[in-house]
């Protein structure tokens, strides 16, 4: 069994590996160092928790150590690119720790923290800088940074870095940096766009795939719990309850969803902290220290969370919402399981995550154990999983209403029967007695005769024809015009004497009644005058009308 010494590392660095425990390099770990130190390029597939750190830490750390060469101001010789803050932060921690015996630089760059600092610690040049794309080319544009005297390129998690939108970044960091380096490049997953990557980017690169691509550990039991959406909150708190779930990391969808679940699980005494990107850094920070050292077991984080972060211990990995994107269930499950370890992951699937739930199946290629366990059981629910619900004791009726509610003979809106009349607590329509039921519903006879084959005494006056209904009945305007009172005629229905004053001869109409030219010019306005008499009598532009008063003569 190969050891860490075969690899051909310095005693400084196995010093520090016998000390942290290490004694077998894992798969990946024995097949990139070696390649590394040689300094060909390598294109790394493996699923998270295997080790990828210490694979291309410890031979860079190596190789910086054999030379005495300092940094020049504002340079770095080796740059490494994470997609998260969280990732770049862990990545740094881990490189301090395995080269705390060597006298290396290593500086941490990342948004959410004040820049000054940051630019303070590279102006006398680093040797390793970890740093997410964002902060680098912000750093670049202040020219805090200069990256010609990069010797080792290193692109962690490039899959996500694609999905997250940084490959115009990757690009133009690329650009800055010297054609002469080592490029290393570690993905999860491998699709068609992390190939083109590696083809652009990588020299000749050695391939090395410990695992098939999208394949879960072994080590990790999963299954899946169908529960209705109003019941995953309680049902989350019912597995968190349960002591066997010593540290649970818990992955929502959404920010907002991470954030309900935290305060529904601070309502039935269960502690816990959110990590989104909503939060400030010092907040993410506080939350994921708070779940490593155990004052916190329960993390409940979005995708944010899902690559790179390793904390020991945590026993079970929990998708509250499964994701919408495939690869994120293997990323997300790998939190657990780590270093040949045991774990768990558990996803609650409700009805509408059904598709995401075959589509992870496809992708890893195994079918998801069902655990039927149920807060509340319910009869006949989901044996074909998604069934619509029927609240216990209401009939569903022949229509087929909605939302489980009678639907009654018609299929009636929102649950009710076709007759909104009798609404939702009443018995359905063949329960009920036939006096209380239409004639049309009623059996015998009475049911095979139509409105129109009934004696107009037993029809009510609304289904008789108007002709047939006796006058008294009939409202004013279905009567007959003669029949009607004169107060409920239309004046062009009354006799002459009783039309109004627009229908009398002029003579006997008030003046303001009667067109204007048929008015006295006395009684017209000043428009409505011939000009020459309007001229004669409109007042002049000082306000006094013409013709009255006395004029000044001109001077």
């Amino acid at each position: 069994m190969t050891s860490f010494a075969d690899l051909g590392l310095n005693q400084a660095l196995l010093d520090t590996l016998i000390k942290e425990g290490y004694e077998t390099p894992t798969p990946i770990q024995a097949g990139a160092i070696p390649i590394l130190l040689s300094g060909k390029d390598l294109l790394g597939i493996a699923q998270t928790g295997t080790g990828k750190t210490a694979a291309f830490a410890l031979p860079i750390l190596h190789k910086l150590s054999l030379t005495n060469q300092r940094p020049f101001k504002r340079s770095v010789r080796t740059l490494i690119l994470s997609p998260t803050r969280e990732l770049a932060s862990q990545i740094a921690d881990n490189i301090r720790q395995y080269g705390r015996n060597l006298p290396l630089s290593v500086t941490v760059a990342f948004g959410g923290q004040p820049i000054f600092r940051q630019i303070r610690a590279l102006e006398r040049g680093v040797d390793i800088l970890v740093a997410t794309p964002g902060r680098l080319l912000d750093l670049m544009s202040q020219h805090a940074v200069f990256l010609d005297k990069v010797e080792t390129l290193v692109l962690d998690e490039a899959d996500q870095m694609l999905d997250l939108g940084f490959i115009h970044p990757i690009r133009q960091i690329v650009s800055m940096i010297p054609r002469e380096r080592q490029t290393l490049l570690f993905s999860a997953t491998m699709p068609d766009s992390i190939a083109r990557l590696a083809k652009d980017l990588l020299n000749q690169p050695e391939r090395v795939e410990v695992t098939p691509v999208a394949t879960t550990a072994e080590r990790i039991i999963q299954k899946a719990i169908f529960v209705d959406r109003d019941d995953k909150r309680a049902l989350l708190a019912d597995l968190l309850n349960d002591p066997v779930i010593t540290r649970s990391l818990v992955f929502t969808r959404t920010k907002h969803g991470a954030d309900k679940v935290v305060r529904h699980l601070d309502s039935v005494g269960i502690r816990s902290e959110a990590i989104h990107g909503n939060k400030s850094q010092p907040q993410r920070e506080r939350a994921l220290a708070a779940f490593r050292n155990g004052h916190v077991t329960v993390l409940i984080a979005t995708d944010i969370a899902a690559r790179g972060i390793d904390v020991d211990g945590v026993s079970h990995v929990i998708n509250f919402d499964l994701p919408n994107v495939p690869e994120q269930y293997v990323h997300r499950i790998g939190r657990t399981g780590r270093a040949g370890r045991e774990g768990n992951a558990i996803s609650l699937v409700e009805h509408e995550d059904r598709s995401f739930l075959r589509t992870i199946e496809a992708l890893i290629r195994q079918r998801l154990p069902i655990d039927d366990r149920r807060r509340e059981p319910r009869d006949d629910h989901d044996r074909s999983f998604g069934a619509p619900k029927r609240p216990a004791g209401r009939p569903s009726g022949n229509g087929g209403g909605y939302a489980g509610r009678p639907a009654g003979n018609g299929g009636g809106y929102a649950g009710r029967g076709g007759d909104s009349r009798y609404g939702d607590n009443r018995a359905p329509r063949s329960d009920r007695p036939s006096s209380d039921r239409p004639a049309v519903a009623r059996g015998g006879e009475e049911r095979a005769r139509s409105l129109g084959d009934r004696p107009q005494g037993d029809r009510p006056y609304a289904d008789r024809p108007r002709t047939d209904r006796p006058q008294g009945d009939r409202p004013y305007a279905d009567r007959p015009r003669t029949d009607r009172p004169q107060g409920e005629r239309s004046f062009g229905d009354r006799p002459r004497g009783d039309r109004p004053h627009s229908d009398r001869p002029h003579s006997d109409r008030p003046h303001s009644d009667r067109p204007r030219s048929d008015r006295p010019q006395g009684e017209r306005s000043f428009g409505d005058r011939p000009r020459s008499q309007a001229a004669a009598g409109r007042p002049a532009a000082g306000g006094k009308p013409a013709g009255r008063g006395p004029t000044r003569r001109p001077a």
